[in-house]
């Protein structure tokens, strides 16, 4: 067995051991609003469930390791101790990834990655729609364990109202776990999804998408492109000119023959599927 002293290697280091080998994580889709109330959307995979009486969710949005900055969720907390906590199912994972890039203060990731926003009925934050299942939250204590880069803010939440969308229970009225399909964090790119195991999605951090609210809009309101597709083509770091779009379309012999929008539609799904998302983005700006 490799012996590893976590206080004598780098801090990066421990945080992928950690990852690495603490996982299926379930995922905290956390929204929160400042004292202006301005909403922000982001995941965080230190997540779980506490306790029943009173009904506990505990997070950490910690501090980032590269300059030991805090995230706008805590700093939000801080203003506005109140949050909602949605779950993250596979069909909405691509934009909830989307929606952790760091964006500047003040940008809505509701916006940005495509959800839709619903009023809470005893908090200020706003619930995911798309999340079947949404915990409106208080949070009762926030548990700073250092201030070095990395350092956990331990978010104690109690839960004051739950919404279940129908859709996701049984016949006797419990969460059925094949309808909810819930996905979970793994080590570097790696979710696991609960019924067929470890899929990869790639990481925003590096790089600021331009979100689904700057995709055009046959391509944004399409009622055919599913909300994962969505979230890939809005990680894209920068739109296609029109012009840089008609001249792929016309000369890449694969789609320059393709005749009506189902051939089209149909083609820049396999390229999305095969990881060409700017190739599929070209195709649907020039012939979708």
């Amino acid at each position: 067995m490799k012996r590893i002293d976590p206080y004598n290697i780098p801090n990066p280091a421990v945080h992928q051991y950690l990852l690495g080998a603490i996982g299926p994580r379930p995922i905290a889709f956390a929204s929160t609003v400042d004292k202006d109330g301005n909403p922000n959307l982001s995941p965080f995979s230190f997540f779980n469930a506490f306790g029943v009486n009173p009904t506990t969710l505990i997070f950490s949005p910690s501090r980032r390791g590269r300059d030991n900055t805090t995230k706008h969720t805590y700093e939000n907390l801080k203003e506005v101790p109140e949050v909602v906590i949605n779950v993250v199912t596979f069909a909405m994972v691509e934009q909830t990834s989307l929606s952790s890039t760091e964006y500047p203060r003040g940008v809505n990731e509701f916006v940005k990655a495509g959800f839709t926003p619903l009023p809470s009925e005893t908090i200020k934050p706003f619930r995911v729609k798309e999340s079947p299942v949404q915990f409106e939250c208080k949070v009762r204590d926030i548990i700073e364990t250092g201030t070095g880069g990395g350092a956990a803010n331990l978010v104690v939440c109690e839960v004051s109202l739950i919404h279940v969308d129908e859709s996701v229970l049984d016949e006797d009225g419990k969460i059925d776990q094949h309808k909810i399909d819930l996905v979970g964090r793994m080590g570097g790119n790696f979710y696991s999804r609960s019924s067929l195991g470890l899929f990869e999605v790639e990481k925003p951090l590096q790089k600021l998408g331009i979100g689904i609210d700057n995709l055009p809009e046959k391509i944004r309101f399409s009622d055919q492109l599913t909300g994962n597709e969505l979230g890939k083509l809005g990680n894209i770091e920068s739109l296609p000119s029109v012009e840089e779009a008609e001249a792929y379309a016309t000369t890449n012999t694969a789609v320059a023959g393709l005749i009506g929008k189902t051939n089209v539609l149909n083609t820049a799904k396999e390229l999305l599927s095969a990881g060409k998302t700017k190739e599929a983005l070209m195709l649907l700006m020039a012939r979708f």
